[in-house]
């Protein structure tokens, strides 16, 4: 398998684990809860969404009981709650490691953009990490501000203020290395996009 291939298998893999988390979480939160209802909420097709409920009977995760006909009962077994605290405790570890690994990338990139001269770092639309660029801008002695992307259409910056893009915005020309982001940053450029430094 190539790595490329491995990637998607992980990504497919963490997705079904991300919606046998979330099956689990509604339906420990929910008394009465129809399968087509859970498609609807995870986004799954009614077949996906059998298979997932199967595969966490077979485990023991969730007990399955038919009232009549038409209506069939879900519920979180001991095991199953269990399985909550412990996948949610994995996927906190998994944030704040990112959250660290992030923090990290962004004070490297925010010094090397303060080494180049800029005094201002604009950080433009709202972003779920705009508190680590901010307190990596107060570290580096470099002012932060934070700007919409009409108004950075319309409203040339200051020579002195470097735009980064918030990661809900993708460059243009595609995501550079970090490696590729910093030569360029070294070379001139006066923008980056947040999206380049995430996992």
């Amino acid at each position: 398998m190539n790595n490329e291939t491995m990637d998607k298998h992980d990504s497919n893999t963490s997705q079904l684990v991300d919606h046998e988390l979330e099956v689990l979480r509604h339906i420990a939160s929910v008394n009465d809860v129809r399968q087509r209802d859970l498609a609807q909420i995870i986004g799954m097709s009614l077949g996906m969404t059998n298979a997932i409920l199967k595969r966490l009977a077979r485990k023991g995760l969730i007990t399955i009981r038919k009232v009549n006909n038409r209506n069939i009962m879900y519920a979180v077994s001991p095991d199953g709650f269990e399985e909550i605290a412990s996948r949610s405790y994995r996927y906190l570890k998994r944030t704040i490691k990112n959250v660290v690994v992030y923090r990290e990338t962004i004070e490297s990139l925010v010094g090397l953009i303060s080494e180049q001269g800029f005094r201002e770092i604009d950080l433009v639309d709202a972003s779920d990490l705009d508190f680590i660029v901010e307190h990596a801008c107060t570290a580096a002695s470099v002012k932060y501000a934070r700007r919409r992307a009409k108004a950075v259409a319309g409203d040339p910056e200051p020579d002195t203020a470097f735009l980064l893009h918030s990661e809900r915005h993708e460059p243009p020309s595609g995501r550079r290395s970090l490696t590729e982001l910093e030569s360029a940053i070294r070379s001139g450029a006066r923008e980056a996009y947040l999206s380049e430094v995430l996992i």
